[in-house]
């Protein structure tokens, strides 16, 4: 089963417009789908196709890249023997998969692309972590490509629905309502995908059985090898990856979803952390989301890196994850979401949800936050703010019983007089609504943003 993937089409845009000038690092988080996607593309596109594995290669190949690299000739000779495939002139395919576990492949690319024969791709994850990239030089020709789980869009293809976001993007564009009927139905769908996630094997799984524990076994089993690669490839600070990592539901359920680190140790400083976020991150198992402490200068100029919220990469990871000790039957989660009957979880699930989907949009992840604990009326905290049209937006995200935005207000009123100020959104389980101008929207519309 070949699941239709967003990013197929910007591999394609890089092979037409780079013609051998660069070479194409398709980097994210393992299980994603980021080698099966390689190998469609190099069967679709050229003529041939070499597909080298770095985490289970043979010494033999090893020994090409050290020993037969000065003479190219005779490096891709051997190549081509060893894996009995013949390489044609700017119509064949060689492709790095998990090219940080072998860093010396990853430097020679800059002389593979110099000498322009073939194409070349790398596929990898944790690529920026220091034991990943010391002592080599890593190539200026490198274009890099980030790969996410299966977003909503994908998921009702994956379903075999083909018409229903076409409609939803034209709902989103003129701000219409869908209708009761309609909303619901695609409220219920996305029901199943904050269910399922988008994780290609439990989407497959679903697709073929339509049971959600035996995608709940799937999840399982991706969450355990995060865990072992954390134990694997974490080095020094392995505790403290996992220690936040496990964390994570903890954190997002509570109504105050900035991360505290006093929850692991009270003596825990962020200092001492530093390499453990940037781990979960590097390796797009976890989406950050920093506090910009003044939109009016820009949001990366007035980030406050102290302050964060730490999303998980896949909201059908979240649910997995947060009650990950019992077993699918035991779960109450499943039954509530699929019977509209959400309550304390509803909030993390949809924000966690719509960051996934901002992020997968290619939003870097801030939030605004005002604490005065002399005057509470001061206080406030916006879920989101991105830039769109050159504008800051802000997106809160609220439940469907909700009654009043009053940070979303104080926000609007407090930097009403900004030239970057744009539109304001309500991310919610109802159908579009334009109310004191501000813009509801239903979740499954934030892909959109």
């Amino acid at each position: 089963m070949v699941f239709f993937r967003k990013t197929y089409q910007k591999l394609l845009n890089w092979k037409k417009e780079s013609n051998g000038k660069t070479v194409l690092l398709l980097s994210g988080a393992r299980r994603i789908g980021k080698s099966f996607l390689c190998e469609q593309f190099g069967k679709n596109e050229y003529k041939s196709m070499i597909i080298i594995d770095f985490g289970n290669v043979p010494k033999e190949i090893k020994d090409i890249f050290e020993y037969d690299s000065a003479d190219l000739n005779m490096f891709f000779a051997k190549l081509s023997a060893f894996f009995n495939t013949r390489l044609y002139k700017r119509k064949s395919l060689i492709i790095f998969d998990e090219v940080q576990l072998f860093p010396y492949a990853r430097q020679l690319l800059k002389y593979l692309v110099a000498d322009g024969r073939y194409d070349y791709m790398e596929t990898g994850s944790l690529l920026s972590l220091k034991q990943n990239v010391q002592d080599i030089v890593i190539p200026s020709e490198e274009e890099e490509i980030r790969m996410f789980p299966m977003d909503f869009e994908e998921f009702l293809l994956a379903l075999g629905d083909e018409s229903t976001v076409p409609l939803l993007r034209l709902s989103f564009e003129k701000k219409k309502p869908l209708g009761q009927v309609l909303h619901r139905k695609v409220m219920n769908d996305f029901r199943q995908y904050l269910l399922v996630g988008g994780m290609p094997q439990a989407v497959m799984e679903y697709v073929m059985h339509k049971d959600f524990a035996r995608t709940d076994k799937i999840k399982k089993h991706i969450l355990a090898l995060y865990r072992n690669d954390i134990a694997k490839y974490a080095g020094n600070y392995k505790n403290k990856v996992l220690a936040i990592f496990d964390s994570l539901p903890g954190q997002l359920s509570k109504k105050e979803k900035k991360y505290k680190l006093s929850s692991i140790s009270k003596s825990a400083r962020t200092r001492n952390y530093e390499d453990a976020f940037m781990w979960l991150t590097d390796g797009m198992i976890a989406n950050p989301c920093f506090n910009a402490t003044d939109p009016n200068v820009g949001l990366a100029l007035s980030v406050d890196n102290n302050t964060q919220k730490i999303y998980m990469a896949d909201t059908g990871l979240l649910v997995t994850h947060a009650f990950g000790d019992n077993d699918y039957s035991d779960n109450e989660l499943y039954r509530a979401i699929l019977l509209d009957k959400l309550s304390i979880n509803e909030g993390m699930l949809l924000e966690n949800a719509a960051a996934q989907m901002l992020a997968s949009n290619g939003h870097r992840l801030f939030f605004y936050s005002r604490v005065d604990k002399n005057k509470r009326k001061n206080m406030m905290e916006i879920d989101f703010l991105i830039s769109r049209k050159k504008k800051i937006c802000s997106v809160e995200v609220k439940s469907s019983r909700y009654q009043v935005h009053s940070s979303l207000d104080k926000f609007r009123r407090k930097f009403t007089s900004s030239k970057k100020l744009g539109d304001s959104y309500i991310l919610y389980t109802k159908d579009i609504m334009i109310k004191d101008d501000v813009i509801h929207l239903p979740v499954y519309m934030a892909m959109f943003l």
